[in-house]
């Protein structure tokens, strides 16, 4: 979440791309993206290069080698030096604007390319639509003004500049805010043996994230290279039908060690589709409120729920692209609890009759605040296939996430996300918890009995405290002594006046 100086500094930036004629929302974002990705790409190598001399070591594999780089589109042999970011911003506008266009900019297309990566394949139709040295300037001062390594500046921004996107109506995506993401991740513990899947990925903040608490929790294990192999390239896997999010994604996972992952433009919900079986791990916040036609509906989904409806069938995707055994945490707008369609009662009567559903944590409305004011849930199974799977399932009520739920959205004391942590990862200190708490077990037999309904309120005690009212006479009686004490006021100013 952006907040203070960086907001005020990512809205001077986005001024200067609006007063040099760029409006869209979008192609502001992507320009943007480049011009970060060239800073971090600079800057990720002078941290490994100052690394490897404390250790007297040579730099393996360096984005920027010694030597040049032969320019195909102009014929040219430019220096690698020449094209990094802390060289080119001292080169004045003229020099570095001609540098960023006409080498820069092709040179960071063909990242990746000898290895077919994801990035490179996005990266193909990527055009640079800066159009004025003056401009780059303004933009590359503003943006080597933030502090890249102290923070995950990239995924702020894309949080930040989609909501100004879906505040100002151009486009009506919103993305899940980032601690949030983090809070679900750290609810699943992804391991170095799963196979991690978000089908409706966005800018990869499900698995960027995954694949941080990996690297974070499995350092030792990743040094063993086939580990490191498999987390480079089949762990993750993101899919998506917009292709600007796609090169944001994959420049997102590259810029946190993951150069090749499986990223692929899919619409995940059609006959394309033919993922069953397969992941051990979906982490998602797939569209809401969505309606497809029919007839592009992968049948094997229709099986499962019968709709049109996204945020349906997505859940029977998630049920059939599970391996048996695999787990899933995905937001889901609350009309998926409760909603009275055949629809909506055959998947929630799948989760609970035939898979094992774990979970089922209310979020409070003001999270996708300010261009959201949707409520929500998280849903968390288990895919078994068998029958009676779930004997009881926990519920839990947010009512903070350390983020004030009004348009602004300031950090606040009150968060609840580390008690959500907490309680998930001791679920058996839950079983004594009464239905006054803010989280407690209600066993399947009573979900089944009211209708397979899964809203937290439905199962919540509340405490009615009895209170005693004075009687009739009493209150009356005090309403005479207050008249008494009006009119004795009204006599007292009246006589102050005359005198």
């Amino acid at each position: 979440m952006i907040t203070g100086d960086i907001k005020n500094q990512v809205d001077r930036i986005w001024d200067v791309f609006w007063t040099s004629g760029m409006t869209n929302p979008m192609n502001i974002l992507e320009q943007m993206t480049y011009l970060f990705f060239m800073k971090m790409l600079d800057d990720k190598q002078r941290q490994e290069e100052a690394n490897a001399a404390v250790w007297g070591n040579r730099l393996q594999n360096p984005v920027f080698p010694e030597g040049t780089w032969h320019n195909d589109d102009n014929d040219r042999d430019i220096p690698y030096n020449d094209m990094r970011w802390s060289v080119f911003k001292n080169t004045g506008s003229e020099n570095m604007f001609r540098m960023v266009r006409d080498n820069v900019f092709p040179f960071i297309k063909t990242i990746g390319s000898e290895d077919g990566n994801a990035y490179s394949r996005f990266m193909k139709d990527a055009a640079f639509m800066i159009q004025s040295p003056r401009t780059l300037q303004r933009l590359v001062d503003g943006i080597d003004a933030l502090d890249m390594n102290n923070r995950d500046t990239m995924g702020d921004v894309y949080e930040y500049m989609l909501g100004k996107m879906a505040t100002s109506g151009t486009n009506g995506q919103f993305r899940t805010p980032r601690h949030i993401i983090a809070m679900m991740v750290n609810l699943m513990q992804p391991t170095l043996t799963d196979r991690i899947c978000d089908p409706a990925m966005g800018s990869a903040g499900f698995i960027v994230e995954s694949a941080k608490y990996v690297a974070e929790h499995y350092r030792k294990e990743l040094l063993r290279p086939e580990n490191m192999r498999y987390y480079r390239t089949e762990m993750f896997n993101g899919f998506d039908t917009d292709a600007t999010m796609l090169r944001i994604g994959a420049m997102n996972m590259m810029l946190h060690g993951v150069d090749a992952p499986n990223i692929a433009w899919q619409d995940s919900l059609s006959n394309d589709n033919t993922d069953a079986n397969r992941y051990t791990l979906c982490l998602a916040n797939p569209p809401f409120a969505g309606s497809l036609d029919k007839e592009t509906i992968a049948k094997s989904l229709l099986q499962i729920a019968s709709t049109t409806k996204t945020e349906l069938l997505f859940l029977a995707l998630f049920l059939r692209t599970l391996d048996l055994g695999g787990r899933c945490a995905s937001i889901v707008p609350d009309g998926v609890l409760f909603g009275n369609s055949n629809a909506h009662k055959a998947i929630r009567k799948e989760l609970v009759d035939n898979q094992r559903l774990q979970a089922v944590i209310s979020m409070p409305s003001g999270v996708f605040q300010p261009y959201a004011g949707v409520s929500t849930a998280i849903l968390i199974f288990t895919k078994t296939n068998t029958p009676n799977s779930t004997d009881r399932v926990w519920f839990y009520e947010m009512h903070a996430d350390g983020f004030t739920l009004d348009q602004k959205r300031t950090p606040c004391e009150a968060n609840d996300i580390p008690d959500v942590i907490s309680r998930f990862h001791n679920l058996d200190a839950e079983a004594s918890r009464s239905r006054k708490d803010q989280s407690f077990f209600v066993p399947v037999e009573e979900i089944r009995a009211n209708d397979y309904d899964l809203t937290f309120n439905k199962y919540k005690e509340v405490e009615r405290k009895v209170v005693e009212y004075d009687a009739p006479e009493t209150i009356l009686a005090h309403i005479d002594d207050l008249q008494q004490q009006i009119a004795e006021g009204l006599t007292n100013l009246k006589s102050i006046i005359n005198h």
